[in-house]
């Protein structure tokens, strides 16, 4: 009896395509939600997320790999140019899977999908595409578009990490971006130490080791973390490693009065309430622009056993001025909203959308959460602005224009152990995916003078 073709997981890997394409969900959220949506098993996840992940951070490379072998077709639907990229992944980068399954599966779901004519159709570029071989991107001329194509990243985007990191480095950057994210998190070393946590992971058959990094992190290398009984217990929680450096850099006392200005979902909340004490009346006040995130960090604080020191406000950062007197905080944090282009490896759709007129648009939107936090802070007191992107319109211009404005703030050097030191310039400290397989990051430490 012939399989389901509409059952298999290269069909759900068609359909996200398709709803990524059309702007429907970032890819991590989607693939989760399908994942629960058809309950798949542990290996059929880790193929959908494989297929799914490579196809969409390779997307401008096979669509030039793909291009000489549609050009003479009158209309191509978006589908099955999706269907043909999937294909044209599984048979460059998976070495798992046959050709012949490869082809006879994108045949079949051609024929399910659209008609006969549709089938004929994929499988003959296929069999082109393998009879010919893929084209030579040393036909591309200007060596910035070959570049951005090879490693699949818009025109715009390869120029300016050229401009900013060197041409080398943008190729290390965007090639590290094809390998899959990692499985962080970060301990409770008021309750344990990494060493007891990676004891008590190796009980349950869960392989972990240290983070270089983030001396709170451990890497999940192999098991489920979520049945783990830390995690249950809310002594680990998952937080990338270059995430973790934040809350130590605003050197935190446990009287402090901090505020997390955009807090939500809550991880770099709980991690500074990690160092405030209830009993010297230590609190950190974490605000969100929409309710349902103000719910989301007060259960990460019930999860993490916190909820003591965490206080929640629904507020918009840029009008904190207006609503917290003068002098109120020890110790402020701007995790500013940003375009998010650190994370290109866990969500490879994002760089896709965004657009050099955003980068103007955010910074705008962070210098107005900067002045409005501003003098709310105390006297020699630390304002830590941080973002997960990588460009220096949201980063060190963002910054330069708020000190040129508040002769009150130094810039001081941002707390980081030897490793890192390489990262650090003029005092803050910028991460590239490519530099520790991470998030990208931007941490900056300002003091108020007086």
């Amino acid at each position: 009896m012939k399989h389901d073709v509409k059952k298999t997981v290269r069909y759900a890997a068609l359909q996200a395509l398709e709803r990524i394409q059309k702007g429907g969900a970032y890819s991590n959220l989607l693939l989760n939600e399908e994942i629960r949506k058809e309950q798949l098993s542990g290996k059929d996840s880790r193929l959908l997320t494989e297929l799914v992940y490579g196809t969409v951070s390779r997307r401008l490379l096979l669509e030039f790999y793909l291009q000489p072998f549609i050009a003479k077709a009158k209309k191509v639907d978006i589908w099955v140019k999706l269907l043909l990229e999937l294909s044209l992944y599984q048979l460059y980068y998976l070495d798992r899977i046959p050709d012949h399954a490869i082809l006879n599966e994108a045949v079949e779901i051609a024929k399910v999908r659209g008609n006969n004519g549709i089938s004929k159709f994929v499988n003959g570029v296929l069999r082109n595409v393998k009879r010919q071989g893929l084209p030579d991107l040393a036909n591309i001329s200007d060596p910035i578009k070959r570049l951005a194509t090879q490693i699949s990243l818009p025109t715009w985007l390869t120029k300016k990490l050229t401009e900013e990191i060197g041409f080398h480095q943008t190729k290390q950057l965007g090639n590290s971006l094809f390998s899959p994210s990692k499985i962080s998190l970060r301990v409770d070393t008021r309750k344990l130490s990494r060493e007891e946590a990676l004891a008590s992971l190796t009980d349950e058959k869960i392989e972990a080791v240290k983070s270089t990094v983030s001396e709170y992190g451990i890497i999940a290398e192999k098991g489920f973390i979520g049945k783990s009984y830390l995690f249950k217990e809310g002594l680990l929680t998952i937080q990338d490693e270059t995430s973790m450096l934040v809350a130590p850099a605003l050197q935190i006392e446990k009287y402090h009065q901090v505020l997390d200005a955009c807090a939500a979902p809550g991880g770099k909340t709980t991690h500074i309430a990690s160092f405030l004490a209830a009993s010297e009346n230590g609190q950190v006040t974490a605000l969100d622009i929409h309710q349902q995130k103000v719910r989301l960090i007060e259960e990460n604080a019930d999860r993490m056993h916190v909820e003591d020191v965490v206080k929640t406000k629904k507020m918009d950062a840029r009008n904190i001025s207006a609503s917290f007197a003068p002098e109120t905080f020890d110790r402020i944090l701007v995790d500013a909203p940003c375009s998010g282009l650190g994370l290109m490896r866990r969500k490879p759709d994002i760089k896709y959308v965004k657009k050099p007129e955003d980068l103007l648009q955010l910074a705008s939107i962070q210098s107005e959460i900067l002045e409005s936090v501003a003098p709310t802070l105390k006297p020699s007191g630390i304002l830590v602005y941080s973002t997960c992107t990588i460009l220096s319109e949201e980063n060190q211009q963002v910054i330069a224009q708020f000190l040129q404005k508040h002769t009150e703030f130094e810039l001081v050097e941002v707390p980081v152990n030897k490793q890192l030191e390489k990262s650090l310039n003029n005092k803050m400290l910028t991460i590239y995916p490519h530099q520790y397989d991470t998030d990208g990051f931007f941490i900056s430490c300002l003091r108020k003078k007086r």
